[in-house]
């Protein structure tokens, strides 16, 4: 396939709370695509919200639709490599769901296949359009708070019990919540800091009956700046989410981005409040201002998941740079095998560039 239709036809490889939640909404209110395909092995639900679409049985005689421009990659951890190199070689555009694969060799293959292939490879980083988030790196970027010395990230939940689903709690690759919201936060601070020069990570299972990592510490060194990096499904009393010092004061904001919850609500996107947080949950800015302290509260930026929609759309079409590339994604792997490798040492180890 060589010319793009449009819209661009996409292909959702699955149809559980990620498809259903995450991307079909977008995906439908966005003009520039057109929700095409779905694969559906044994429940068909998607023609009930979706009237039209083709649900597939196989990924084979999915893969083998020329109308098809982009392949979405939302099935379990351990499938992303090979379904996302199969849908690279028959030549679709892929977008990857975190984590991006299990090894730096898989990511590193994806990008070598993309690359001769001539197709875009991106990784589903949505929390970067979360409001929280938004609202902390452009307050960082203004340089409010100084030369930042120490920064510390949560995501964290209360889950004591285990999850139904069973490839959550199965030991296989990619299970675990290093996999699952480890990306998130890692990506987050790469995507301010850029990639640290060493790396010490703690991992561990904390819940009873638990197969599966579900707490982890991870701390990322760099020359005058440490972060820290917090995710457990044990904890029931929230730290906020973002914890910065700097030169000049310090910044807290808890993690409150409305997208998720409203999207399991059924609400669709578009509306002008889309992802507009409650004002109580603004950023609290305690900084040292000429001489004098100063402790005000910032209005929080709305979040929009669609923003990546639209980046991913201006990337395939008129071939701009990526929202996420898949060099975004390797350097994720990069640093979950080195906190693997950390932890294993029970020391810091040093990251590759």
């Amino acid at each position: 396939m060589n010319e793009i239709n449009s819209p661009v036809n996409v292909a959702l490889c699955s149809f559980g709370m990620s498809g259903l939640v995450f991307h079909a909404p977008f995906i439908h209110a966005n003009p520039g695509f057109n929700l095409y395909a779905v694969l559906e092995r044994s429940k068909k639900n998607a023609s009930a919200i979706y009237p039209g679409i083709t649900s597939f049985d196989t990924f084979e005689t999915m893969l083998a639709d020329d109308a098809i421009d982009l392949v979405i990659v939302n099935t379990p951890n351990y499938t992303h490599f090979d379904l996302a190199k199969r849908s690279l070689l028959a030549g679709k555009h892929v977008l990857v769901e975190k984590a991006f694969t299990v090894t730096v060799s898989e990511a590193e293959e994806l990008i070598e296949i993309a690359k001769k292939k001539n197709k875009k490879l991106s990784v589903f980083q949505n929390r970067r359009y979360d409001s929280d988030f938004k609202t902390v790196k452009k307050i960082v970027e203004e340089g409010l708070l100084g030369n930042i010395i120490d920064a510390e990230f949560h995501f964290d939940r209360y889950k004591p019990e285990l999850s139904p689903k069973q490839h959550k709690e199965t030991p296989l690759p990619g299970s675990g919540l290093l996999h699952d919201l480890g990306p998130h936060l890692i990506d987050q601070a790469l995507y301010l800091f850029g990639m640290p020069s060493s790396v010490f990570g703690s991992i561990r299972i904390v819940r009873p009956g638990s197969l599966v990592n579900d707490h982890f510490d991870i701390m990322l060194f760099y020359p005058t700046l440490t972060v820290s990096l917090k995710s457990s499904l044990l904890v029931k009393e929230l730290l906020p989410a973002y914890i910065l010092h700097g030169m000049n004061g310090s910044l807290t904001k808890e993690r409150a981005d409305v997208q998720e919850d409203i999207l399991k609500e059924g609400q669709k996107p578009g509306t002008k409040e889309w992802g507009t947080e409650p004002s109580a949950a603004m950023a609290v800015l305690n900084i040292n201002k000429n001489g004098e302290t100063s402790r005000t509260t910032i209005a929080s930026l709305q979040g929009n998941y669609m923003d990546f929609y639209n980046g991913l759309y201006e990337a395939i079409v008129h071939n701009k740079e990526l929202p996420v590339s898949a060099e975004d994604g390797l350097r994720v792997m990069r640093m979950i095998e080195a906190v693997l490798e950390s932890n294993s040492a029970g020391t810091a180890i040093a990251v590759r560039p």
